[in-house]
């Protein structure tokens, strides 16, 4: 957790779509902010990688209200 900064991008998997960011980093884990759905806090066991201003977390380690989140991250976006 001490290499994780504010402003880092948040990624289910390398090479994915980023669905938000980190807001804080906590005694226990991270505070994210989910694209279209707000805040949400991340247990330190639920992170698989941390480099380059992105972390990636194991989305098997998440909560229903957050996997949801970020299944409409991106909802209404044109493409």
């Amino acid at each position: 957790m001490a290499r994780v900064q504010v402003g880092d991008q948040v990624y289910l998997e390398e090479g994915g779509t980023m669905f938000g960011a980190v807001r804080g980093v906590q005694r226990h884990g991270l505070h994210i902010y989910v694209e279209n759905a707000g805040d949400f806090d991340v247990r330190a066991d639920a992170v698989k990688s941390i480099h380059d201003g992105k972390v990636v977390l194991m989305e098997a380690k998440l909560g229903p209200s957050l996997r949801t989140a970020i299944a409409h991250a991106h909802a209404g976006e044109r493409r």
